[in-house]
């Protein structure tokens, strides 16, 4: 059986070719069943280049291509030497990105980087002890204690064995995807580097997020942390427990590195203080920095929260904030906004409330305004719309790199750029 296996891996290998030409990748594989799979450049959203800890051993790794409207990987390539796969991610994404001249004979080479961002082994550890998870297994602990006494009865205990169980499988998932985290910063994007026995480097163009969600769970306020999660297209439904931690921008952070990473995907707020207008959609309560919050009639609705609950749009983007004990602040730039919703129920109607849904690509970002003066929830769904119009029109160009100007790209660090792979523009084996 294990030659078997040995066997079909092999002839999958040899019967993969890529080609990288006229504008599109193309993947051929298949020795019985043929099949090609192919993508257009230009709507390329992101590159993964992903080692399992068996390709990790012979130096090899799987090259995953995302690309707008589709739910799963449009390309998938396996297995490459690991320098091969570097530079021919570099030459997709130099041509995706606008910054090769679109010839089909000479390869990219790979974009220097600098780092800004690494999340510590002990941080990551102590954000999962400090999780929602574990807060939930805390208080079921002492409930299944509190009813064993009083019924004088062990046989609640032992429904906690299956989620403690569980609950140590999520956290070695967490530390396994999020071990060794590294934000750096490119001319072809962000690059996101993790994992401890499987690891993943990722490269998101930042023009492609789609919608960004900020979030502190209530025992991370105690340090101050926070979580970053992205909407990008093509990290969507399928998937689901491997695009978990794909659209994962920050695991656990200070606030000085949430504004960096936040900078980085909207490098134009929009507005005069950036650092104000963040720090309020972060901890802000009432109108402070321009928000506009749950009108006080209808405070009974949230009582906890109807301070804190409001949004703010700028010259680029849209900022929503909700959540007292959880607290969450949700960006969506104008051009991204794909259609909005206007919500209210039959209570909301009574104290002249609305909810406002803005959709995107599919994700873990869910935009929503939640019980805003109904004056005010249909005012913006008229101007949001009219912005969001306004922000496509003025973008024309599917290479993102190409709008933005070269200052805003990092200096090349003064080690030479690494020593180009053989060429890949005509079929090659996988």
């Amino acid at each position: 059986m294990l030659l078997l296996a040995l066997g079909s891996f092999v002839l999958s290998w040899y019967f993969t070719r890529y080609q990288l030409a006229e504008g599109y990748v193309r993947v051929n594989t298949g020795f019985l069943f043929k099949q090609q799979r192919q993508a257009r450049l230009d709507r390329v959203q992101a590159i993964d280049i992903v080692q399992p800890l068996l390709a990790r051993i012979f130096g090899l790794a799987e090259l995953k291509f995302e690309v707008a409207d589709a739910g799963h990987s449009a390309v998938r390539l396996s297995y490459l030497r690991l320098a091969q796969a570097k530079q021919l991610r570099a030459t997709i994404l130099g041509r995706a990105a606008g910054i090769a001249d679109g010839s089909e004979t000479v390869d990219v080479p790979e974009a220097p980087e600098q780092v800004v961002l690494y999340v510590p082994p002990g941080r990551l550890v102590g954000s999962l002890i400090l999780s929602e998870q574990s807060l939930f297994i805390v208080l079921s602990a002492i409930a299944s204690v509190l009813v064993s006494v009083l019924t004088e009865s062990r046989a609640f205990i032992l429904y906690l064995i299956p989620a403690i169980l569980g609950l140590g499988t999520a956290y070695w998932r967490s530390f396994n995807t999020g071990y060794n985290f590294t934000a750096a910063v490119s001319p072809d994007g962000i690059r996101l580097r993790y994992g401890l026995l499987d690891t993943r480097a990722q490269t998101v163009p930042p023009g492609r997020i789609q919608a960004l969600k900020v979030t502190q769970p209530p025992l991370w306020r105690i340090l101050g942390w926070y979580r970053i999660h992205v909407n990008v297209a093509g990290y969507g439904e399928h998937h689901r427990s491997e695009g978990e931690h794909r659209t994962l921008l920050l695991p656990v952070g200070r606030k000085p590195e949430v504004m960096m990473m936040l900078s980085l995907v909207l490098p134009d707020p929009g507005t005069a203080d950036p650092e104000r207008v963040f720090t309020a959609g972060l901890t802000g309560l009432d109108s402070g920095a321009g928000f506009v919050t749950t009108p006080k009639r209808a405070w009974i609705l949230s009582p906890l929260g109807w301070r804190r609950n409001g949004f703010l749009s700028t010259d680029t983007a849209l900022l929503l904030r909700s959540g007292r004990l959880w607290r969450k602040l949700v960006m969506v730039p104008h051009q991204r906004t794909q259609s909005i919703a206007l919500h209210q129920g039959p209570l909301a109607r009574l104290f002249g409330v609305a909810d406002l849904v803005l959709h995107t690509t599919p994700g873990p970002v869910a935009p929503r305004l939640i019980q805003a003066a109904t004056e005010e929830a249909v005012g913006l769904f008229d101007q949001q719309a009219a912005r969001a119009r306004k922000a496509r029109k003025l973008q024309s160009s599917e290479q993102w790199l190409a709008q933005l100007p070269s200052a805003a790209m990092p200096a090349p660090p003064a080690t030479p750029a690494m020593r180009r792979a053989s060429t890949q523009e005509e079929p090659d084996h996988g």
